[in-house]
This record gives C-alpha cells, sequence and structure tokens, in this order.
C-alpha cells in the first residue's frame, strides 16, 4: 500500500501519525519455523543482503506472519540515514556483506500486519493490525516496532523537522489494507520533497573530472504501465532536469562505471531534452532519489541533491509525485 504526497497533515482526530522512515520498503514473512524470507518492493529475495534480519524470523516464531516495514540504516545521532544504507543496498557478495554488517549495520522497522498465522488482516482497520503488529512484541537488535500518534500531526511533523527527520506519513484509523494501491488514506507529508527519478544521461565533471560524472540528467515517466495500458499508449519519460550536488568521490565513480555501461547515442527522453552541448546519454534503466526545493515553472527541480540510487524500484513506475 502506498501514500500520497501533501504539503500538510489532514487535522481531524480520525488519523494515526508515524514518522517517516528514510529506508527501503520491504515484506518480512515466516513460516512458524524461526526461517525468513525478506522481499523487496520489486518483488525480489533480498534477504541473503541483509544477515542481520534473519533472527527476526526466530522472534516471530511460533507464529506465522507476513510484516510490512523498512529497512533503515541510521547515523550516528540515531537519525534515519538513506545515504548511510546505500553501503548496504547493492550488495551481492557474501563477504562484502559481512564486513558492511558490522560497518553499516541496519534496522527492520516493522509498521503493518499484512497476516497472522494463516489468517489475512488486509481487511482489518488499521487500528486493529497495529494492535495485533504490537502484541507480537518484536523489539530486538535489528527490528524494531516504532509507536503511532492518533491526532496532532502538526506537532509530530514539527518534532520530525527539529530533529533532521525526513517527515510524517498519516493513515487513517479505520482504513484497510490496499495492496498495490496509492490511496488517500494514507498521506505522507516531508519536511523536503523528495523524488525518485530515472537517469537518462550525464554531464562530465570539468578539470580532473572531464571523464566521470559531473551532473545527472533525469526524468520521470508521464503514466505509470497500467495507466498506459488502459489509453493504449507508450509511456513517455520527461525531462526533469540535472541532478549535480551530493555526490561522494567513491559514487561518482560507481555511477560513471555504471551509466557508460548503459551507454547510447540518442536521447531516451520524450518530453524535453537538455539544453546543453556534450550531454552523454544512458539506457533509462537506473533510479535514483533526489531531495529538493520545489517545482521550476519549466518542470524541472530546483536545488535539487542526490540522495543515492535506488535499486528496489522499477524505472517505469516512476513518476512525478504531485
Amino acid at each position: 500500500m502506498l501514500a500520497r504526497e501533501a504539503d500538510a497533515p489532514p487535522n481531524d482526530g480520525g488519523w494515526a501519525f508515524e514518522i517517516k522512515w528514510d529506508g527501503v520498503r520491504a515484506l518480512a514473512g515466516t513460516e512458524g519455523d524461526g526461517g525468513l524470507r525478506i522481499e523487496s518492493r520489486r518483488g525480489d529475495d533480498i534477504s541473503a543482503r541483509y544477515p542481520e534480519l534473519t533472527g527476526l524470523g526466530e522472534a516471530l516464531a511460533p507464529h506465522r506472519a507476513v510484516l510490512d516495514g523498512e529497512i533503515v540504516a541510521f547515523d550516528e545521532a540515531g537519525r534515519p540515514s538513506f545515504q548511510r544504507l546505500q553501503l548496504r543496498m547493492g550488495l551481492t557478495d557474501a563477504i562484502s556483506i559481512q564486513r558492511r554488517v558490522s560497518q553499516t549495520p541496519v534496522t527492520y522497522v516493522a509498521f503493518d500486519l499484512l497476516e497472522l498465522d494463516g489468517e489475512s488482516t488486509l481487511e482489518l482497520p488499521y487500528r486493529e493490525r497495529r494492535a495485533l503488529l504490537e502484541g507480537l512484541e518484536l523489539d530486538g537488535a535489528s527490528w524494531q516496532t516504532p509507536s503511532y500518534h492518533v491526532g496532532e500531526g502538526e506537532a509530530l511533523l514539527e518534532l520530525a523537522r527539529t530533529r533532521g527527520l525526513e517527515g510524517v506519513v498519516a493513515k487513517r484509523l479505520d482504513s484497510p489494507y490496499r495492496p498495490g494501491r496509492r490511496t488517500g488514506d494514507w498521506i505522507k507529508v516531508r519536511n523536503w520533497r523528495r523524488q525518485e527519478l530515472v537517469i537518462g544521461g550525464w554531464m562530465p565533471g570539468e578539470g580532473g573530472r572531464g571523464g566521470h560524472v559531473g551532473s545527472l540528467l533525469v526524468g520521470y515517466y508521464d503514466s505509470t504501465p497500467e495507466e498506459a495500458r488502459d489509453l493504449e499508449r507508450t509511456p513517455l519519460l520527461v525531462y526533469a532536469g540535472g541532478v549535480g550536488s551530493g555526490f561522494t568521490n567513491d559514487e561518482i565513480d560507481r555511477l560513471t562505471r555504471l551509466l557508460s555501461a548503459r551507454a547510447r547515442d540518442d536521447s531516451p527522453f520524450d518530453v524535453g531534452a537538455p539544453k546543453r552541448a556534450g550531454a552523454r546519454f544512458c539506457e533509462p534503466e537506473l533510479v535514483c532519489e533526489a531531495k529538493f526545493t520545489e517545482w521550476t515553472n519549466e518542470g524541472t527541480l530546483r536545488q535539487p541533491v542526490y540522495m543515492g540510487l535506488r535499486d528496489d524500484k522499477n524505472p517505469r513506475e516512476v513518476i512525478r509525485e504531485l
């Protein structure tokens, strides 16, 4: 179930509010035997990438359950850090994963319960699903069930702002769980605007960085595959500008390598295009996330900052969030 973007939290008493965790969404499932399967939003089995979470299966036993939540990496101040999580997301080599477990541990933050002991909970209201989840008493070294607050959304948003957190998510107390749906029953309010973006090319840097990424050329699709199918047309990739800050030297090297391997001669953008000479284009196969202040009148990002790659997202599902 997905959330719609909003500028302010709802102010009536029928809503619960949670902190918005700056991680990657994942389902965690167990058959009650102590085993655990962690599945990404794209449906991939990512259990092996996060071995410190395997104990969650034992913590849930003997229950059979499916949890919804996020994998989060916390910084030294205890704040969720998507940039730290980047150090774990793309790893597949077992030795590299084990090395990173001690350097950059992750936590599974559970915030919903979709199935319990063979019974679906999807039709139960949020309040009841949350009560069942809390009854599982998941509080371990690498997993937790944070509290939520009924009402006082503005106060929680301000608290999140003062602590440098991304924002809040409001969930209607009487709402069922709708898999794959972005409904008005869940609303996200950010302190910074955030947008997933498809990388369609890059501009080389200057000086010693002449052969490396200086900025990314990014965009989004004007419709989801499902919407385009209903309209009997192909989704169009819309140019949204360049992202030129927020990179470390290691990330510049990694992006240069990944994008060069996907090079193409012509622009993948169907609507709009970079107006600067020297642009290099690539197949639109990689998704990144950026934070920014606002959309310009020209439809591009103002003051965007690169936050990292999202290997958990399908490029074809990246649309502009309103």
